[in-house]
């Protein structure tokens, strides 16, 4: 088999789809489409107007009520009145550049800083996560000396040139760039005797052997803590220590992205590289950490910053600006105040529980794997094949019934269940039914 679609193709809007909308509608996404080109990306057969959103529910132009168990970018919750109250008093003083002292950066630095371990004692804030991987790039370059990456099959770690590079799931038709080397994800059902750490780590020392064999190099292995493009792959807790000291036994690095599993979405504290109980070299931080203010990072050991910092002077006009800062230190404030790594856990034991019952009812479901609230499902057809089609089918009837979910995986076929760390039983329950019913009526 080979992937058909790529993960972001499997519920978008199709110029072919525009013939069944209502008129209105139709005149809306064409002058969108007009716009934007063919840079648009729209979700749904039927795209959605959405005019506000709060808490875990996102509401369309025409009222209707979707429960989002999609978007990790408002992490700690839709609107959260802390952080637009932090956001609107500090734009309203003072929104400028890095290079001067300013009171609510340097404050937030030390305290996001607090909670990494203390190898890891340096902050370069940017924008997005596509920088913040770009720069932990050129960080690994500048003090390995040498150029060649390694990350999974379904990978995504941003778009910027650089990181597209390192992004297969982004790739239509391109292979990956020679200074890049993929290797499989760490799934248990790949693994022989079910040996994740073994399995994910013998993949990472070929992968480096024939970088360095090419004359390329190994700067470093870049992996999103959760795997989550790639399928989401939690367990066993521990397995990525391995995969570490390849890494550092060949004189690379190991670069943690957690975009996607950081501030507190595993349930077992702030980072997914915690659940392995490593320390990497680089971390790298960016969408919910301003719960949907535009700002991200990298954390890192001071030598290895000062060794690119002695090649490149690297400037950037809005990373760390105040009024970021402010958004970041209102996300820190309500994950500690709300307990919301302890709901994340909680909530999502009680979710992941509620989906395995489902599976042990059907056999289109292969697997309900995750950590915290950040859980994946496998759909299979009838030999155990991947079957991207029902989750095309699972993703739009959802949204139908006022549920809104993506898919992950090489093959599409995995639903990716990531919702605002205030998810509630409640909340989990009307999803779990949602999906039985859905499932049942096919």
């Amino acid at each position: 088999m080979s992937p058909t679609k790529q993960i972001l193709a499997l519920n978008r809007f199709e110029a072919s789809d525009g013939a069944a909308l209502a008129p209105e509608l139709a005149a809306r996404v064409a002058r969108r489409q007009a716009a934007f080109g063919a840079s648009s990306v729209l979700f749904y057969k039927e795209p959605i107007e959405m005019v506000r959103a709060e808490g875990v529910f996102m509401y369309d132009a025409h009222g209707k009520r979707y429960l989002d168990v999609y978007n990790n970018v408002p992490s700690i919750g839709h609107s959260h009145p802390a952080v637009a109250e932090a956001v609107a008093k500090q734009i309203a003083v003072l929104n400028i550049h890095t290079r001067y002292l300013t009171k609510p950066v340097e404050a937030y630095a030390e305290t996001l800083l607090s909670k990494f371990p203390a190898p890891l004692s340096n902050l370069v804030m940017t924008c997005t996560g596509s920088e913040s991987n770009d720069l932990a790039m050129r960080i690994a370059e500048a003090a390995t000396g040498k150029r060649g990456f390694v990350v999974t099959r379904a990978a995504y770690h941003g778009n910027t040139q650089h990181v597209t590079a390192i992004s297969p799931s982004s790739m239509k038709s391109k292979p990956v760039p020679d200074f890049v080397r993929v290797i499989p994800e760490p799934d248990p059902a790949l693994a022989p005797d079910g040996d994740v750490a073994g399995f994910f780590a013998g993949h990472l020392q070929a992968a480096i052997d024939d970088l360095e064999e090419k004359g390329v190099g190994f700067a470093a292995v870049i992996v999103d803590t959760i795997f989550s493009s790639d399928g989401i792959f939690a367990d066993p807790p521990g397995f990525l220590q391995a995969a570490v000291d390849v890494a550092h036994r060949a004189g690379g690095l190991f670069i943690a992205d957690e975009v996607q599993p950081g501030f507190g979405r595993t349930g077992g504290g702030l980072w997914g590289f915690s659940r392995h109980e490593i320390v990497p070299d680089i971390v790298t931080m960016g969408k919910p950490m301003g719960n949907g203010f535009p700002m991200a990072g990298v954390v890192t050991r001071p030598e290895l910053l000062s060794l690119f910092c002695e090649e490149t002077g690297y400037f950037n006009t809005f990373g760390g600006n105040p009024v970021a800062a402010s958004a970041g230190a209102a996300v820190l404030g309500v994950i500690e105040r709300e307990g919301l790594i302890d709901n994340a856990r909680d909530v999502g034991a009680y979710f992941k529980a509620g989906l395995q019952a489902v599976m042990g009812n059907r056999r289109d479901i292969g697997a309900v794997r995750g950590a915290g609230l950040f859980i994946g499902l496998d759909f299979v057809d009838a030999d155990g094949h991947p079957d991207q089609g029902l989750a095309t089918f699972v993703i739009n009837a959802m949204k139908e019934h006022g549920i809104l979910i993506g898919a992950a995986g090489l093959w599409g076929s995995t639903l990716k269940i990531r919702p605002p760390l205030c998810f509630s039983k409640e909340n989990a329950d009307f999803f779990v039914d949602t999906l039985k019913t859905i499932l049942a009526g096919r």
